[in-house]
């Protein structure tokens, strides 16, 4: 069997460190990196060389990740990373940004040396930890194919979605359809206990329903109270739906779905909520109502 690639890590927030876990346990050597620095106790359970900036990472590794919070932030790594040389290296983008973004970077990393594919994750830390995210990716076949066993490590639901940029549109796409399923959701529970059916049962009765989506079954103990655990934050939700609306706007697509679910989103954060899970703008709807 061949050698695994070394895997560069750049970002480790809770993604970058799902993702260095998981490749961690498969065999997969890693080089990371975080703005806010990495804990010595990650490095260590991951068995992680730390690098210094992004571009000391990309020289020690050959498939560079960039899981990071926004466009400005996966920016600013790229930017980083072709103030040096990239010969042979696969830069693959896994953060929920822009599809236009990484294409504008394509011409450079491959001047230095380099290719690139986007491969934005969907799911949660825990179903990266469990291999079960999904992953839509966007690029060359022979880049693919490449990054193939280090996607087949992550996820049971890989996608190839044609030419760099529709890994990140699919991923916006699979993603406001959530996004709409939410705002949908707290109008339908706010409904639902006005004419006097409790969330319990209408819970019940929605799982076991056409409308009751993997997304509400896994985060129905959020919905209930009865887990406080974060999956994913009402303020990234919030940042999600602003890219989601900007991306649509450029299409000229209207989104009044969107344009509700951030209302939501933002009434949420305003009530002080912004860090809990998603599940709290329907808590918190159905408290007030």
């Amino acid at each position: 069997m061949a050698d695994k690639e070394t895997i560069g890590i750049c970002g480790m927030g809770r993604m970058g460190t799902a993702m260095a876990r998981r490749l961690s346990a498969y065999g997969f050597p890693l080089v990371v990196w975080s703005r806010g620095g990495v804990s010595m106790e990650l490095a260590s359970e991951t068995h992680a060389e730390v690098a210094l900036n992004p571009a000391t990472l990309a020289r020690k590794a050959d498939i560079i990740l960039t899981s990071l919070i926004d466009d400005a932030a996966v920016e600013a790594v790229l930017e980083a990373l072709l103030t040096t040389s990239l010969p042979g290296k696969l830069v693959v983008e896994t953060s929920t940004v822009s599809p236009a973004l990484l294409k504008r970077y394509s011409a450079g990393i491959k001047a230095k040396g380099g290719s690139a594919i986007d491969a934005p994750v969907s799911g949660g830390p825990e179903l990266v930890i469990s291999g079960k995210a999904g992953l839509y990716i966007g690029g060359a076949d022979a880049d693919f194919e490449r990054f193939l066993p280090v996607a087949d490590t992550l996820s049971d639901r890989i996608h190839h979605t044609g030419p760099l940029g529709t890994g990140a549109a699919a991923k916006i796409v699979n993603n406001m359809v959530l996004c709409g399923y939410w705002e949908v959701l707290r109008e339908a529970l706010m409904t639902g206990k006005r004419a006097g059916l409790s969330l319990d049962k209408m819970l019940d009765m929605l799982m076991t329903s056409p409308g009751g989506t993997p997304a509400l079954k896994a985060r129905a103990p959020r919905i209930r109270g009865h887990d406080r655990s974060v999956g994913f934050p009402v303020r990234g939700a919030m940042k999600d739906a602003t890219l989601f609306a900007s991306v649509a706007d450029s299409y000229d697509v209207d989104t009044p779905a969107i344009d509700a679910a951030l209302a939501s989103f933002k009434a949420c954060l305003e009530n002080g909520s912004g860090d809990e899970d998603l599940a709290a703008m329907l808590r918190m709807a159905l408290s007030q109502d």
